[in-house]
């Protein structure tokens, strides 16, 4: 147990990690259910399905829990309770929601399957667990960012009025109006009006603000700013946090939000 400010402990005295591996998710358990699992994407948009209990091991260094293809990368792990909807970003702006159960639980040394079919050097950017009440918060490289409900990422049902997830595997829908101004996409996350949000430029600034300051749009509009980009730098990362009203007076949000669409 450390101060707010302290660096804390180096994880290699805690994890075993290899040369050039780092951590991806982390989460708490009390226990390990069986109707609960663990949904894994990567960026080449190939995405694995494991049941918790496959992962209950006392082994300190661990167990493998994917394989990986030369070249891909752990992006994205969230934690499911056996028919939610998860949904996965691009960096090129497209967007795919699907429920789970079009991925069907796989064994612990599996590869997975095909999530979302990314167009020539298009990569996924995040993905997460399209929960009732929240809106996918997507934030560009040059600081532009907005909210979508994701009902707007569900497609017709047979009935032609209720609206359904997509099945896992297609091009998804345009998340996003990328242009020279906004930069390409830079992560995607599931925000509820009681998050606040943490983006984080190449430069080493970061910034917190609300969740629910940022403006709510279509898929495919061009959004506003977010945050003040110096030259030369980029978004690298967004990160979601609850709220935190005792810290709010020290928080650093950004004055100047553009109404542009």
């Amino acid at each position: 147990e450390a101060g707010r400010t302290a660096r804390g402990t180096n994880i290699v005295n805690i994890l075993p990690l290899e040369q050039g591996e780092q951590v991806t998710a982390m989460m708490l358990l009390r226990e390990f259910r069986e109707d609960e699992y663990l949904m894994m994407v990567t960026r080449n948009g190939t995405v694995k399905r494991l049941r918790l209990t496959e992962i209950n091991t006392a082994r300190k260094a661990g167990i493998r829990a994917l394989s990986l293809e030369e070249g891909d990368e752990l992006i994205s792990v969230s934690r499911t309770n056996g028919n939610d909807n998860i949904i996965i970003g691009s960096h090129e702006g497209m967007a795919i929601c699907f429920n789970e159960n079009d991925v069907r639980p796989m064994g612990r040394d599996a590869a997975g399957v095909r999530g979302i079919k990314l167009d020539e050097g298009d990569y996924v950017v995040g993905a997460d667990i399209a929960a009732p009440g929240s809106c996918l918060l997507t934030v560009t490289e040059k600081g532009y960012g907005k909210r979508t409900e994701c009902v707007e990422y569900m497609r017709l049902g047979e009935d032609g009025q209720e609206r359904v997830p997509q099945k896992r595997g297609g091009k998804g829908l345009k998340n996003y109006n990328i242009t020279a101004k906004t930069g390409a996409v830079a992560g995607v996350r599931m925000v509820t009006e009681d998050n606040d949000v943490m983006l984080i430029s190449s430069d080493g600034t970061i910034i917190r603000m609300p969740a629910k300051d940022i403006n709510i749009y279509k898929r495919d509009t061009q959004g506003v700013i977010v945050m003040r980009v110096e030259e030369g730098s980029k978004v690298i990362s967004i990160e979601k946090v609850d709220a935190d009203k005792e810290d709010e007076a020290e928080t650093e949000t950004n004055p100047e939000i553009s109404e542009e669409a």
